[in-house]
């Protein structure tokens, strides 16, 4: 019997999906995630020795590694598929190393999208592992390891306990915190529009003008003085139609999601967090069943961490085949979108592998996740290669003596890409209406006319997708660190979120101030943006990953020494809560800890007592009574249990439904999400159910 060739890539997901892809001559394994890293008990960088890292096997995969490691050697031939960047690239080389393979051989695959075609066209093209890559990414983690672990204990030291320190996250906090200082020390200043209601006699329609100055030139009212001196002279005047301007407007399709505007854009129109899309958008990359009739498991999407704007010649002529059938050939425009210079470009933009495989033909096969993230991508794709929507606009001019008031208006002309897709955004925009139909050197009459006191705002706090879109304009990190630096910042106390508002704390606000009075590179954002550049120089080959090292070290450890003398100690308060310590009485406060927040007690180290903080649901245990409770798993999976535990062992993954009960027995009612979404009785004995919404 021939030897298997082995295929080893990250994600089991992934891996089952292209088992079946290659059938029996291949054995396919996955390493989640990294398998050799940096030792998380000590720095693991010898920063006296040219910045030689020490790797070692991670905790609890020696058993995996054996397996590869037995796998490889029974093998005919090994190839290395982790994902497509530069993190996939050094997994790859630290495979290579352990299994005993040449880096330099022809060892290495790489796909943007799991699907049958490019998994096989990978395989009969593979290559060398590219040092290049793997020294950016051993030059971005050696450099996070140096600051992280030399930083932390002073603010630990200083602050308090368990904080920690980081290239990106401290600069991330810190846009937060001086986007804060800025609302807090904005001062209003006072502005007036008038506004007219005007007539027209002819067709007995009103449309609204606003004042705009005299002669041509705009004019500022700065006070109700001002504006009540233009309404008096305006109200003895005629008003006349001067000047009407017609002109087509057109409004182009956006680009194909990046990584970047993909996570802005679900949180703008579908609501996810960036985490959320991103595991999301794993899992439509890595595989979906979607029936025998439909191909069995595909990968859904191309790779979902890019900052590229690029398609495929084959990806182009598919979606025109697509728009034409469908929408006509009227409705085709092939383009082609400048990606932003300082973008990486190994992947296309985030598209469907298939635009064949509608929404709504696999929308049984997703989970309502899948299915809104997919949508989503699906037809920002599809709208980008159709033609622009065409506005007819009209503005109109309006003088009364020696004073001008404007009106605008438009209609849509010819739709577009807009039967598809239209782009979200964080503001509210002004949707303009339709103005009647106006003639040149005619009087309108004045209907109504009024001031109006406004004050200009300060600027916005930031919500997850202008983070997002401020790092990425900023140039600070990349595709793959925009979701995980947004989740540690919150995670760690440093940032709460407060609906889509992202606020900074008190403890987010001190760490801020102690790093930019004593570490101005950590979070200065064009310090941070230039590194990100040399990080990009050591992955073209520009320059050497150490050298970087060297250039940064050198001031960063003699600010270290300055600051454990200079920096005082800060005592933080923490917030109290409502709920009291059971076993001494005392009211609990809020902490912060490695899985988010939880309760304990302020009489620590006589009292150790903690509390998870209670989400209740208002429903009461089918079993003892008590309340049932919001929990979460080791895993991160959310379910419902009675707070009674132990003594009450009820659980349930499906959520109990507080307002309503079961209209047979009078029993609780559960929620279940998901394909087969229903309503129905917990109660074994009853057999209501309903369908519900998914």
């Amino acid at each position: 019997m021939a030897a298997k060739k082995l295929l080893i890539v990250e994600s089991p997901a992934k891996a089952g999906t292209i088992k079946k892809y290659l059938g029996s001559d291949y054995t396919v394994m996955a390493t989640v995630g990294h398998i050799i890293d940096l030792p998380k008990s000590q720095l693991g960088v010898d920063v006296d020795n040219d910045f030689e890292p020490k790797y070692i096997t991670i905790r609890g995969k020696g058993d995996l590694l054996t397996k590869l490691k037995r796998e490889a050697k029974n093998a005919s031939k090994v190839y290395l598929a982790t994902d497509p960047d530069r993190e996939g690239e050094a997994i790859s080389w630290h495979l290579a190393n352990a299994l005993s393979i040449d880096p330099s051989s022809a060892c290495r695959v790489t796909f943007n999208e799991v699907t049958k075609s490019a998994v096989k066209a990978a395989i009969k093209s593979p290559r060398s592992i590219d040092m290049d890559l793997v020294d950016a990414q051993q030059a971005r983690r050696v450099l996070d390891r140096v600051v992280g672990y030399k930083l932390s204990p002073i603010l630990w030291e200083k602050v308090k306990k368990g904080l920690s320190a980081g290239r990106v996250q401290s600069v991330a906090t810190r846009l937060i915190c001086d986007r804060e200082e800025d609302i807090q020390n904005f001062v209003p200043k006072e502005y007036w529009t008038v506004e007219a209601l005007l007539t027209d006699p002819k067709s007995k329609k009103s449309f609204e003008a606003k004042y705009y100055g005299t002669g041509g030139k705009e004019v500022e009212l700065d006070d109700k003085a001002k504006a009540d001196a233009v309404i008096d002279e305006v109200s003895r005047e005629a008003f006349i139609i001067s000047k009407i301007k017609h002109a087509d407007m057109q409004k182009n399709p956006p680009p194909p999601f990046t990584t970047s505007t993909m996570q802005q854009d679900a949180s703008r129109k579908i609501n996810f967090s960036s985490y959320k899309t991103m595991q999301t958008a794993q899992g439509l990359y890595e595989g979906v069943n979607l029936g025998t009739s439909l191909g069995g498991t595909v990968g859904l999407i191309t790779y979902m961490r890019t900052d590229s704007l690029r398609i495929s010649a084959e990806a182009r002529s598919d979606v025109s085949g697509y728009i034409t059938d469908t929408y006509g050939r009227e409705m085709l425009r092939n383009r082609e979108f400048k990606t932003k210079n300082n973008a990486q470009d190994a992947h296309e933009a985030i598209r469907p592998t298939s635009v064949r495989l509608t929404p709504q033909l696999v929308r049984e096969k997703l989970t309502p996740d899948q299915y809104k993230l997919y949508k989503l991508i699906w037809e920002r794709f599809v709208a980008s290669q159709m033609a622009s929507a065409v506005y007819d606009t009209t503005t109109v001019t309006v003088t009364a003596g020696k004073h001008e008031f404007r009106a605008s208006g438009s209609a849509i002309k010819f739709k577009g890409f807009t039967v598809l897709y239209t782009e979200g955004s964080d503001t509210a925009e002004e949707k303009a209406k339709k103005l009647p139909t106006l003639e040149e050197n005619t009087e309108v009459n004045l209907k109504s006319i009024e001031g109006n006191q406004h004050f200009t705002q300060p600027p916005a706090r930031f919500s997850e997708a202008t983070l997002v879109r401020e790092l990425e304009e900023r140039g600070i990190g990349r595709p793959s660190t925009y979701a995980p630096t947004i989740t540690t910042i919150i995670s760690r106390g440093y940032v709460a979120r407060n609906k889509k508002q992202l606020l900074p704390t008190e403890l987010g606000m001190i760490t801020t101030d102690i790093l930019k009075n004593n570490f101005e590179d950590i979070v200065d954002v064009e310090f941070t943006a230039g590194m990100e550049e040399q990080l990009d120089l050591v992955a073209e080959g520009k320059t050497e990953w150490k050298h970087v090292l060297s250039e940064f070290y050198p001031d960063f450890a003699d600010n270290l020494e300055k600051a454990k003398a200079a920096v005082e100690k800060i005592k933080i308060k923490d917030e109290e809560s409502d709920v009291v310590c059971d076993k001494c009485g005392r009211k609990m406060v809020y902490k912060i800890g490695k899985f988010g927040k939880f309760l304990a007690c302020p009489g620590y180290p006589e009292c150790k007592n903690t509390m998870a903080i209670k989400k209740g649901t208002g429903v009461e245990c089918p079993k003892c009574g008590k309340e049932l409770v919001e929990k979460s798993s080791k895993r991160g999976r959310v379910f419902y249990g009675c707070e009674g535990f132990p003594k009450c062992d009820f659980m349930t993954w499906d959520k109990p439904l507080s307002k309503e009960k079961c209209p047979d027995c009078g029993g609780i009612l559960l929620k279940k999400q998901g394909r087969n979404a229903k309503i129905y009785c917990q109660n074994e004995k009853c057999s209501y159910e309903r369908k519900s919404a998914k």
